[in-house]
């Protein structure tokens, strides 16, 4: 006898800040760990990026949201194909880990702490800053614009 597996329904979206402008993020490396990119845009004239010589995609997932957020002023919607970023503010996992002393629930160290804390700070002072997520490679332009300046700031 098979048992259907039972799957949580998806937690809703986090509200929209009154008046948030939309930035698209995106991270890509070149191997992984490898030569890595990073890029936010509100725009495909208002953007920026950047690049580290080694790093991973989860670590430039998580800078490219915490660029936008250190960057831009005011209400903002940081849209992200990845769930790592977008998950660990909807559904609050930073708190579990800071009230473990950045432990995650299998009791192993946060990886990537050095980015996750200053972006979980910055985002709960500013209090105007929510995210969303959206299916990566599906024909979002802005999703597709952020991830060719990913993907050319990793190759710099």
């Amino acid at each position: 006898m098979t048992r259907a597996r039972s799957r949580r329904p998806r937690p809703a979206d986090m509200a929209v800040p009154e008046g948030a402008r939309w930035v698209y993020t995106d991270g890509a490396c070149s191997g992984n760990p490898g030569p890595g990119g990073w890029a936010w845009a509100l725009s495909t004239t208002d953007h920026a990026s950047g690049h580290e010589a080694a790093s991973t995609n989860q670590r430039m997932e998580i800078r490219a949201a915490l660029e936008a957020v250190r960057s831009l002023s005011g209400p903002l919607l940081v849209v992200s194909d990845s769930t790592y970023v977008v998950n660990c503010f909807r559904d609050r996992w930073h708190e579990g880990w800071q009230s473990r002393g950045w432990v995650t629930s299998a009791r192993t160290p946060v990886a990537n702490r050095d980015l996750w804390e200053p972006l979980v700070t910055l985002v709960a002072e500013r209090g105007d800053v929510a995210f969303r997520w959206v299916k990566g490679h599906s024909g979002d332009q802005m999703n597709d614009f952020v991830d060719a300046l990913a993907v050319a700031a990793c190759r710099r």
